[in-house]
């Protein structure tokens, strides 16, 4: 904590490249900023900037070292603003983008968050597209996979399995694969996201890559569409288990490969790190990841 205005000092310069500029919000002298910094290098024992009569720019180091001040600046600004306003009421809008298939395991908690936060107001919208959280002004997105965007703070909720299944229809017709091997033998329908055009991977093998050879009878960019089509008889589908449920329990869809593992999948809520965890947010994120495919 010694360092704590060394790091503020380091990081409002990194933001502007400038000792002038970095005083300016600090209310201090370039200078006093100059000696700031110059006391943090010696006590890391690394530069951080590299210095000229003409600009000011990060080192490699330097560069790390701003992207993790940068993030812990960000939750000690929230950690103040929960504390600050931890007595207020959640309320007003809140906008929150998830995938379509997001209404699936969503929809059915949203009671219960309406009824502990009735001044609450959700507003959401469900698109399979990434979309910017800032410049489309969400206050949070759910979204699948790996994330890589490091101007988000996030919170993973519980994963979810997948399941590979095919219609009556189709196993009267074609028959099941017993084994990974057959899969090739048999028509696929798959999933295609719909932001960068590639096929969503079956990981499916033990070493958790993709089967080879698999032939696609279909594809299509929309999770409910890929149901529709495998509940019809065009093939067997790769699908989370929240999509597949109510169908395989009234008997429209049969499992393939049960005893097969599967990697799991993996749901995360993402907010702006710029933005302070307001009450309506704070609350919201708190409720998906306690409620939000929870172990039975």
């Amino acid at each position: 904590m010694d360092n704590l205005n060394g790091i503020v000092a380091f990081v409002r310069t990194a933001e502007a490249l400038s000792f002038v500029a970095a005083g300016r919000k600090l209310g201090i002298s370039a200078s006093a900023v100059g000696k700031t910094i110059a006391k943090l290098e010696q006590s890391l024992g690394v530069r951080l900037f590299n210095r000229s009569t003409r600009r000011v720019t990060l080192t490699e180091e330097g560069r790390h070292f701003h992207e993790r001040c940068h993030r812990i600046l960000e939750e000690l600004r929230d950690a103040e603003a929960m504390l600050s306003k931890a007595a207020q009421t959640p309320r007003g809008r809140l906008r929150v983008s998830l995938p379509v298939i997001g209404y699936r395991f969503l929809l059915p908690v949203l009671p219960a968050f309406s009824a502990r936060y009735p001044d609450v107001e959700l507003d959401l919208d469900f698109n399979d597209r990434l979309v910017d959280v800032v410049e489309g002004g969400f206050d949070a997105v759910i979204r699948s996979g790996t994330l890589t965007d490091s101007s988000l703070m996030s919170r993973r909720l519980g994963p979810f399995r997948f399941v590979l299944c095919a219609s009556h229809q189709y196993a009267a017709r074609a028959g099941l694969p017993r084994t990974l091997a057959e899969l090739a033998e048999h028509g696929c329908v798959r999933y295609r996201f719909p932001t960068t055009g590639k096929l969503q991977p079956w990981l499916l093998s033990d070493d958790g890559s993709e089967p080879p050879n698999l032939r696609a009878a279909m594809t299509c960019n929309n999770m409910e569409a890929l149901r529709g089509a495998v509940i019809a008889g065009f093939g067997i589908g790769f699908m989370p288990d929240f999509l597949a449920r109510d169908a395989i329990t009234s008997g429209a869809l049969v499992t393939v490969l049960d005893n097969h593992p599967i990697s799991p999948g993996q749901f995360s809520i993402l907010w702006p790190s710029s933005r302070q965890l307001s009450p309506k947010l704070r609350v919201f994120v708190d409720f998906m990841c306690e409620t939000l495919f929870a172990e039975p």
